[in-house]
């Protein structure tokens, strides 16, 4: 399956259940594959990234924030993070930006797992 199949089916699923997309990060090489995201993300910003991953949010319980960083990979595979109500955009940004970093980690130990 393409990226863009994979991506449309992946937001579809995710709405489904409550979520709204808030940012689509893509490795260059994919960025450049996929002509035209405008049709599946809409106004969501789409950045260059170290994984190809979809950025989901939704409100929790208490005012509290929940985010999920989706792998765009057949298998699903996701990072979860519940943020609270009075958490600073930096630290919000912070903590994503750590949640890719694990993401990227996971996604290139498991390509080095399966070449050998």
């Amino acid at each position: 399956m393409n990226h863009k199949d994979l991506i449309g089916q992946i937001v579809a699923t995710y709405h489904k259940h409550g979520w709204q997309l808030h940012r689509v990060v893509l490795l260059p090489e994919t960025h450049a594959e996929i002509s035209n995201l405008l049709e599946l993300t809409g106004n969501v910003p789409v950045d260059h990234g170290i994984v190809d991953a979809l950025w989901f949010t939704r409100p929790s319980h208490g005012d509290r924030e929940a985010w999920e960083l989706r792998l765009i990979a057949e298998t699903p595979y996701a990072l979860f993070e519940i943020f609270e109500a009075g958490i600073s955009e930096e630290d919000k940004e912070t903590a994503k930006q750590e949640m890719e970093d694990r993401l990227g980690r996971f996604t290139n130990r498991s390509a080095s797992e399966t070449s050998h």
